[in-house]
């Protein structure tokens, strides 16, 4: 089982214990307002959100882990890493994620989790490349891509509902840890 701890975090793989948990975080419209389609999801979407991700664990050797608080053991969001399907620009290369419950901004732990995901993905995956994708007016993603070294490559719209895209990458054969 895949597990990486920092120093206030647990990355892991999904539990049936963490639906009810997770399911919160995603009724949540200032958390959802930048993932998808913008919009809450349902339990039922988060159920099948969960079991795409560990689908996609089984199929590409890597994934999106579930974001533990060692102190507490809260669920406090998602991170990982996807074959992008969209927009065209990265669809086919390994994109980077992450959602927090609101609860948790602002105290480091995006970036913590997504560093911890990027040593994974060179050191334990042998990735070269990763790409990121954030709406345009979303500053706190974009402060956590700046943090991580990522490179702004461009822009493009979001084809399910045209808002504007950054798109960002980094050459992990340069990456600092």
């Amino acid at each position: 089982m895949t597990e990486i701890r920092t120093p206030r975090l647990l990355l892991r793989r999904w539990s049936d214990d963490d639906l009810v948990a997770l399911s919160e975080i995603h009724a949540d419209p200032a958390v959802m307002r930048n993932v998808g389609e913008g919009r809450p999801r349902s339990l039922e979407q988060t159920a099948l959100d969960i079991e795409a991700w560990e689908e996609e664990w089984d199929e590409e050797g890597f994934g999106t882990f579930a974001v533990e608080l060692l102190g507490s053991g809260e669920l406090a969001g998602a991170v990982g890493l996807t074959v992008a399907g969209a927009p065209d620009e990265i669809a086919g290369q390994v994109a980077i994620g992450w959602r927090l419950g609101r609860v948790f901004w602002g105290q480091g732990y995006a970036s913590e989790a997504a560093h911890a995901t990027l040593e994974f993905a060179v050191q334990d995956r042998g990735l070269d490349r990763v790409v990121a994708v954030c709406r345009a007016e979303d500053r706190a993603s974009i402060n956590v891509l700046g943090k991580l070294g990522m490179q702004a490559e461009g822009t493009a719209q979001d084809p399910l509902d045209g808002h504007a895209l950054r798109l960002y990458g980094i050459d992990l054969t340069q990456y600092q840890d």
